[in-house]
């Protein structure tokens, strides 16, 4: 039937040949059995994204956290029936889960969900061209700001805080791009909340925490150590009209200009870009500490910001301009972009605490590691780490070694996303997500003690709905279906 066959330079008979073709197909049906199917990806896909946003949704929107019988809302603290929140991972952030799964399916019930999500968004949208935390639907809501549409009055301050503003509108942009710029509403709010942000950028490249209209001009300096005791002087009340870097500003702004870029094409967003390459660049601190703070003052002099924010060297901020700058030499293709980068890497590898994590910060020129101790409202400066308050991020862990490889990613041409996007879509994963959703499409996890976005508060056992635990799977699965 089968002759002879010659495998490997060895002639085997007949017998031989068809065991081994009968144990290539038992393997091979065991590989099948054991990994997902399209099909199977696609329905939970479905199953998930028809739950999350027509039952779990308000007015197209969300908020972090739901008790499984929905009673109970959670953002920044309790959320109101008539509320949803704009930091991630809130409704943005699961928008674009919704339209990631409709790129990779075709099927309109994502795309559905992402435009209620967008239209949610472009409601809660400021005079000034960004977002606030939340976004009441309630005119007469306590929480309602000045929104563009008139619906609102109160506070029309944009905010680049926690990835608010910048994470609605790369939300939004990618929105517009699927839908071909053709929805007019759409495309005129990102072009109004993408000239907010030109707005909102100072002379010399960098960003406020905060903006309400087009900032001053200002002078451009290199970063320096402050020339004062910087413990009880030089306290600036309005912090957020400054230059800052706290909480991703550095990343989550050059993602949303490089989009900007690519989908519109206007070279202002490209120069903005380098603009934000040069701030960077300025803001390092000199030797002995060739990092960067988290906000400086106009002269570029590390400054504090709330009362347990004070002027020093900060890890987590420091990552994220690397981050940002291998972002831009790579987009950019210009190499000064990357001059900062060893000097830093080196400085706050020799600076990692015994354990191997990293200081939120390091006190200025003596690198002492730097906490806060909490009294009621009061706060007090220590290098003592044993009595730390629970509210803050005061260690982590170090990015360096992604960093590092990020680095020898740009220099050597290669892209950057396998290393700083990584997203684990294995069979045993996807398996895993697919075991885990339940048959009305909900995702639920059980709350262990551990801290939670916003300071959620739940029960040890507690179970619950989390919109970052739907968004982190349906990026899976979505990844799964394009390898």
């Amino acid at each position: 039937m089968f002759g002879l066959m010659k495998l490997s330079g060895v002639f085997v008979n007949r017998i031989n040949s068809i065991q081994f073709l009968v144990a290539i197909f038992v393997f091979a049906i065991g590989m099948a059995e054991a990994a997902p199917s399209k099909s199977e990806v696609t329905d939970a896909l479905k199953r998930a994204s028809v739950f999350y946003s027509q039952t779990v949704a308000r007015h197209g929107g969300y908020v972090y956290f739901y008790s499984l019988d929905l009673s109970r809302r959670l953002g920044e603290g309790e959320a109101r029936a008539t509320e949803i929140w704009v930091q991630p991972p809130g409704t943005p952030t699961v928008g674009l889960a919704f339209l990631e799964a409709y790129k990779a399916t075709g099927d309109r019930v994502h795309l559905d969900a992402a435009i209620a999500a967008g239209e949610a968004l472009m409601y809660g949208q400021l005079e000034s061209g960004g977002w606030r935390n939340q976004i009441e639907f309630d005119p007469a809501g306590p929480r309602v700001d000045q929104y563009r549409n008139g619906e609102g009055k109160g506070k029309n301050q944009s905010t680049f805080d926690d990835q608010i503003s910048q994470g609605a509108l790369l939300f939004l942009v990618r929105l517009d791009e699927v839908l071909e710029q053709e929805n007019a509403t759409l495309h005129e709010a990102v072009e109004h909340g993408l000239s907010g942000v030109l707005d909102a950028q100072f002379s010399n490249g960098a960003f406020p925490q905060i903006w309400t209209g087009k900032v001053k001009a200002v002078q451009e300096k290199k970063a320096s150590f402050p020339d004062y005791d910087w413990r009880t002087e030089g306290r600036i009340k309005e912090y957020w009209d400054q230059f800052t870097l706290n909480d991703g500003v550095a990343g989550s702004v050059t993602e949303l200009l490089i989009a900007a870029h690519q989908v519109y094409g206007d070279s202002r967003y490209k120069e903005a870009l380098k603009n934000l390459g040069h701030f960077l660049i300025l803001a390092q601190m000199p030797e002995p500490q060739p990092a960067w703070a988290q906000q400086y003052d106009e002269a570029m002099r590390p400054i504090w910001a709330r009362g347990f924010e004070p002027p020093a060297i900060s890890g987590r901020e420091s990552e994220d301009v690397m981050i940002a700058l291998l972002r831009i030499a790579e987009y950019t293709g210009d190499q000064q972009f990357l001059e900062p980068i060893v000097s830093a890497v080196k400085y706050l590898e020799s600076s990692k605490l015994p354990d191997g994590r990293m200081a939120r910060y390091y006190e200025l020129e003596t690198n002492s590691p730097l906490y806060m101790e909490r009294q009621g409202d009061v706060y007090s400066l220590t290098n003592d780490d044993s009595n730390l308050p629970k509210h803050y991020s005061w260690k982590n862990e170090p990015l360096l070694d992604l960093i590092k490889n990020a680095y020898r990613a740009v220099v050597g041409k290669k892209s950057l996303e396998p290393i700083l996007d990584p997203v684990d879509n294995s069979d045993a994963t996807v398996e895993s997500i697919l075991k885990n959703l339940d048959a009305t499409g909900r995702w639920v996890s059980t709350y262990n003690g551990e801290s939670l976005i916003g300071q959620a508060k739940f029960k040890p056992g507690d179970k619950y709905l989390s919109s970052e635990v739907f968004s982190d799977n349906v990026t899976a699965l979505v990844r799964w279906l394009g390898r």
